[in-house]
């Protein structure tokens, strides 16, 4: 059998392969009255024709623990029952189907209150008449030029938001979620204080590696602890900044080594698996772009940490993802804009190695 249809599990959840789809913003919620941050129709549409593809694991994309952790105003939330109930009409779908249903629990820092990618996504301002809100972050240092200086946390504030994605953890689970992934990757609210170049603090939260790591660690243990012990939780990582090699930043930002070793800290801490992406902290960082680029990253975590990983980044092609698994330089593909272009990857890639999926009654005429 290919590798990519092998089951994979951890603790006592079987995947049924190993292609899964990584988190990918809609920007589609409900915006305003008690509905807003809840999944519509859009989304159920989305993430079920993935499943009916054949994917393995859909991870939910980023959904916000509080109002302004979200990234715009139309980003999903997590932070009351009623959104998580409108996420249950996608899980119980998923399951149904075949497919195990994770999401991603994410607070956007001082990325937060842009718009709409396709409205050019730049900041929307913290006024009585516009949907924007104030940033909070570690520190306060703008993301870009034109965007707002983020409010700098204080040690309540930071375990207030601790504490939001342990209630975050809760209602997913709730809403029948069987994975749950935490967000430290791509410049988000746990990113900026992971990496130097975004965390100025002289307090315990910023400083040392130790200092840096101390509020994801909080999270990790705050997720852990509400979430099943035969369920596993995911962590998603920028394995670096892309500054080292840049001469014109003053900080040095957040590198392969740091991930290598922080990811022995979540090891430590209960965390199964390693979701290995890149950059996002710094909008002008040079980033080498090409089929299986963060691949590598991947490969170090998971020989030199012993720390399960799935890769991702411009994985488009079944023969390329099986060669990454065969050559055990991850345990699972994260398929992101290639599941945008085509729902069905996971059902093509089975006629083209020998694997299988389930077929949906509904489509076995068709087999």
């Amino acid at each position: 059998m290919s590798a990519l249809f092998e089951p994979y599990t951890l603790r006592s959840l079987s995947i049924p392969n190993r292609i899964w789809m990584a988190p990918m913003c809609q920007y589609s919620a409900e915006t305003s009255g008690p509905d807003t941050g809840a999944a519509n129709d859009w989304h159920f549409a989305h993430y079920a024709s993935r499943a009916t593809g054949g994917t393995g694991l859909i991870l939910v994309e980023a959904t916000a623990v509080s109002p302004e952790g979200r990234i715009s105003p139309a980003d999903l939330g997590i932070w009351n029952d009623r959104q998580a109930d409108a996420l249950r009409r996608i899980t119980d779908f998923l399951t149904r189907h075949g497919t195990v249903p994770g999401v991603q629990l994410a607070h956007a820092g001082r990325k937060a209150s842009t718009d709409r990618p396709w409205l050019g996504g730049g900041p929307v301002e913290a006024t009585p008449d516009s949907e924007g809100w104030q940033p909070v972050a570690p520190s306060p240092v703008a993301y870009d030029e034109g965007h707002p200086v983020p409010a700098e946390l204080t040690v309540e504030g930071i375990q207030q938001v601790v504490a939001r994605f342990a209630d975050a953890a809760r209602r997913a689970l709730a809403a029948g979620f069987r994975v749950v992934e935490v967000h430290g990757a791509h410049g988000y609210l746990i990113g900026e204080f992971l990496s130097p170049h975004a965390n100025h603090r002289t307090d315990a939260y910023g400083g040392s590696f130790e200092n840096r790591i101390r509020f994801a660690l909080e999270v990790v243990d705050a997720v852990r602890a509400v979430w099943p012990e035969e369920l596993p939780v995911f962590f998603r990582i920028s394995a670096t900044d892309w500054l080292t090699e840049n001469a014109d930043d003053e900080r040095e930002g957040w590198t392969a080594d740091d991930t290598v070793r922080f990811a022995r800290e979540l090891r430590a801490h209960g965390v199964d698996l390693l979701d290995v992406s890149t950059g996002g902290l710094a909008p002008r960082a040079q980033i080498p772009v090409g089929p299986g680029y963060q691949v590598p990253f991947a490969e170090r975590v998971r020989t030199e940490a012993g720390l399960p990983v799935a890769a991702v980044g411009l994985i488009t092609d079944p023969v390329q993802a099986e060669k990454i698994l065969s050559d055990e330089r991850a345990d699972a593909v994260l398929l992101g804009r290639e599941l945008l272009r085509d729902p069905y990857f996971a059902r093509n890639a089975s006629r083209a190695l020998g694997g299988d999926v389930p077929t949906p009654e509904q489509y076995q005429r068709a087999v």
